[in-house]
C-alpha cells in the first residue's frame, strides 16, 4: 500500500511538472509572436514606461497630457503622501487576492495558487505615485504618438474603477489599490493586461504574455544606466 501511495505521489508530482513546462513552453512561444508587427517607434511624442519587477509588469504614465488628467481618475489624495510633487503614474491590474494579500512571493499560498488555476478571480488596479521616474532595464521608455496614447488610455479606461469604487492601502505611502473590472485566469493575466493595452494602442508586443520578460521582451531597455529603478521623492 505505501509502495503504491510513493508510486502515485511520484507520478503525480511529475504531471504536475510536465504541466507547469508546457504552459511555461507555450508562454514563451505566444510571447513571441507579434501583434502589431510594423510598428515602429516614433522620434517625438508622449513617453511612457513599462516596469517590471520581474514578475509583474505595469504601465507608467505621465500624470497630465493632453490625452487624460490622471488626477481626475485617481485623486492624489488616496495615498499617504499626498504632499508630493507627482508626475507620472503607475498602473498595472492583476488578482484581488494575489494584490491584497501577498505583499511578497513568500506570503502566496496553494489554496490561493489552486483557485486561480481552477476559478481565476476578481480584478483589481495597483496604482502607484512617482515623481521622475529613471529609466533603467526594469523601467523602460516608450515613445506614442499622440493618437496611439489616446488609444492606449481608451483601452486602459476599460479596466477603470466605477464611480463610488473601493479603494484600499497599497504597499506603501504612494501606491493604492482599486476595485475594477475583468476575470483573473491563467490566460489572462496581469501581464497579459499589460500587453493588451499595449496592443490596443498599436505598439509592437507578443501575443500570449503571462510571464513579465515576455512582455518585456518587446521593449528596448536604456544603454547605459543604473539597474535599480530609483523615484525621486519616494
Amino acid at each position: 500500500m505505501a509502495t503504491r501511495l510513493i508510486r502515485g505521489a511520484r507520478l503525480a508530482a511529475l504531471a504536475l511538472a510536465a504541466l507547469v513546462l508546457l504552459f511555461a513552453l507555450a508562454g514563451g512561444i505566444g510571447s513571441s509572436i507579434p501583434r502589431n508587427a510594423e510598428w515602429r517607434e516614433p522620434a517625438d511624442g508622449v513617453t511612457i514606461m513599462v516596469e517590471t519587477n520581474g514578475v509583474h509588469t505595469a504601465l507608467v504614465l505621465p500624470l497630465v497630457t493632453p490625452q487624460a488628467d490622471w488626477r481626475r481618475v485617481f485623486p492624489v489624495q488616496h495615498v499617504a503622501a499626498a504632499g508630493l510633487p507627482y508626475t507620472h503614474l503607475s498602473i498595472s491590474w492583476g488578482e484581488r487576492e494575489v494584490f491584497l494579500n501577498t505583499p511578497t512571493w513568500w506570503d502566496l499560498r496553494p489554496g490561493t495558487v489552486a483557485r486561480i488555476v481552477g476559478l481565476g478571480g476578481d480584478g483589481l488596479l495597483h496604482v502607484a505615485h512617482y515623481v521622475r521616474p529613471t529609466p533603467s532595464s526594469r523601467l523602460r521608455e516608450i515613445v506614442l504618438r499622440p493618437d496611439e496614447y489616446a488609444r492606449l488610455v481608451h483601452a486602459i479606461s476599460r479596466s477603470l474603477p466605477a464611480a463610488g469604487a473601493g479603494h484600499y492601502p497599497g504597499y506603501g505611502r504612494q501606491d493604492v489599490f482599486y476595485d475594477a473590472p475583468g476575470h483573473y485566469t491563467l490566460r489572462n493575466t496581469c501581464n497579459q493586461w499589460t500587453s493588451d493595452m499595449l496592443a490596443a494602442a498599436g505598439v509592437r508586443t507578443g501575443w500570449w504574455t503571462p510571464f513579465a520578460g515576455g512582455v518585456m521582451k518587446w521593449v528596448a531597455a536604456p544603454e547605459n544606466v543604473d539597474r535599480r529603478v530609483t523615484y525621486a521623492g519616494s
